[in-house]
């Protein structure tokens, strides 16, 4: 057990040292949003009668990969199958590169492997919530500010 900032986290899973599931990955990119832990206290002080949504990704099989689908990205289906009884499968045959190129309107994780994950986001986050810093787990080269 060791305690890592965000930043250091996500640079330990760069090296395979640690791993993260896509959703955990998606957080620590929220919290790169914040310099320290009043920041993000006073943040969450100040947003917290604002709201909550719940929402499941749905995931989406590439050639070359898969991408978890979050609400707003435009692939995101209008009824989504939450509990898993309707049995969806989304699939394709076009590569990630190809879908992303193809689509405007972002709020996904793409998985190209185990430790490949990237989180794209361009639109606006609900409720006045951080929208995740957007990092690709295998670039060293990120946005956080920590």
């Amino acid at each position: 057990l060791q305690w890592s900032s965000p930043p250091d986290a996500i640079e330990r899973f760069k090296s395979q040292e640690i791993w993260f599931a896509p959703p955990q990955f998606y957080e620590l990119c929220r919290l790169c949003n914040f310099s320290s832990l009043r920041e993000l206290h006073k943040f969450s002080a100040g947003r917290a009668l604002e709201g909550c949504e719940r929402w499941m990704p749905v995931m989406l099989t590439a050639s070359d990969g898969y991408i978890q689908l979050l609400p707003g990205d435009e692939l995101y289906p209008e009824d989504p199958d939450y509990t898993g009884e309707k049995k969806i499968i989304m699939s394709t045959d076009k590569k990630v590169e190809d879908l992303m190129r193809e689509s405007s309107v972002f709020h996904r994780i793409v998985i190209k492997s185990i430790n490949h994950l990237a989180v794209y986001i361009n639109i606006q986050a609900k409720y006045k919530h951080m929208n995740p810093v957007m990092i690709n787990s295998d670039c060293s080269d990120h946005n956080s500010r920590l």
